[in-house]
C-alpha cells in the first residue's frame, strides 16, 4: 500500500491536500516550505513543476510558475532539492505539472527520479489518458507511481469508468471547466456535480480542486468528497509580508478552521 492509499485509509473526510509551485518564491524554498505544510496539519502535498506554457492554470499559478522559472527551477533540480525529502517528511508528495518536461526529461528516468526521492504520484492534466494506458503505464507501475486523473463536469460516464478502473490511487474532480483560482463560493450547479459523482459510488477516493479558497468552499466540497486541494490560495500566502511559517500557519488555519 503506497503512502496515497494509506491517508486515505486512515482518514475518509477532510482532507487538505496543498499544491505548491517548486522554486517559489525563492529558489531554495521548496525544502522549508514542504515542511512547514506538514507541521502545520496539511495531509498531502502537490509540489508544482514550473513550466512556460501551463493550460489550466489561471493567474496566480502561472504568476509564481513565471517567477520559479527566472529563479531558475527546473525538474533536475526540483528533484536534487528534495532528494533527502524523505527523512523528515512523511505525508504523500505528488508532483504536479505538464507532459512536455517529463517528455524532456525522459518519462522512464522521471519514474525513477521519482521512486529515489520518495514522491508517490504525479498529476500531468494533458496527458492523454489513452496515450498514457498504451505508453506510460506500465512504467509508471514499474516504480510505483500513481498517475492521478482528471475530471470535470463534462467528463461522461464512460470515461469517468475509465479513469476510475486505471486509477489506484485517488481522482481530481475539477469544479469548473475554468482555469485554477479562488472562488469564495459553488454555484447549484456545481454542488449537483459534486452529488452526480458522488453517487456513482466509484472504488477511487475524490478531492476537488479549482476554486477552494477558505473554509466555506473547504467544507462544502468534503460533504460530497473526501476533501479538496488548494492551490492558488496557497500561492498568494507565500508571496504576501512576513515570515513563511507565519503565512503557511494563517493559510492551513484559513482553510481549515
Amino acid at each position: 500500500m503506497n503512502r496515497i492509499q494509506q491517508l486515505f485509509t486512515q482518514k475518509q473526510s477532510n482532507i487538505l491536500s496543498v499544491y505548491f509551485t517548486a522554486g517559489f518564491p525563492e529558489l531554495n524554498s521548496t525544502v522549508r516550505i514542504i515542511k512547514l505544510l506538514q507541521e502545520h496539519g496539511v495531509d498531502m502535498i502537490e509540489i508544482g513543476m514550473p513550466f512556460s506554457d501551463p493550460l489550466a492554470d489561471g493567474n496566480v499559478i502561472q504568476h509564481s510558475s513565471t517567477v520559479a522559472l527566472r529563479n531558475g527551477m527546473t525538474v533536475s533540480l526540483l528533484f536534487s532539492q528534495i532528494e533527502n525529502i524523505r527523512k523528515t517528511v512523511t505525508i504523500p508528495l505528488l508532483l504536479m505539472g505538464y507532459i512536455n518536461p517529463v517528455l524532456q526529461y525522459g518519462v522512464e528516468k522521471f519514474c525513477e527520479s521519482c521512486k529515489h526521492v520518495g514522491i508517490d504520484g504525479v498529476i500531468l492534466p494533458d496527458l492523454p489518458l489513452h496515450e498514457y494506458i498504451k505508453d506510460y503505464k506500465h512504467i509508471f507501475d514499474a516504480y510505483g507511481i500513481q498517475n492521478i486523473l482528471l475530471i470535470s463536469p463534462q467528463t461522461e460516464e464512460q470515461r469517468i469508468r475509465m479513469i476510475d478502473e486505471h486509477t489506484n490511487a485517488f481522482i481530481y474532480m475539477v469544479s469548473s471547466s475554468s482555469t485554477t483560482g479562488t472562488k469564495s463560493q459553488f454555484s447549484d450547479e456545481q454542488i449537483q456535480y459534486f452529488k452526480r459523482i458522488q453517487s456513482m459510488q466509484l472504488q477511487n477516493p475524490l478531492l476537488v480542486g479549482f476554486g477552494i479558497s477558505n473554509t466555506e468552499t473547504f467544507k462544502q466540497v468534503c460533504l460530497y468528497t473526501h476533501g479538496a486541494i488548494v492551490g492558488s490560495a496557497c500561492i498568494k500566502a507565500l508571496e504576501k509580508e512576513g515570515t513563511l511559517e507565519q503565512n503557511i500557519s494563517e493559510f492551513v488555519a484559513s482553510i481549515k478552521g
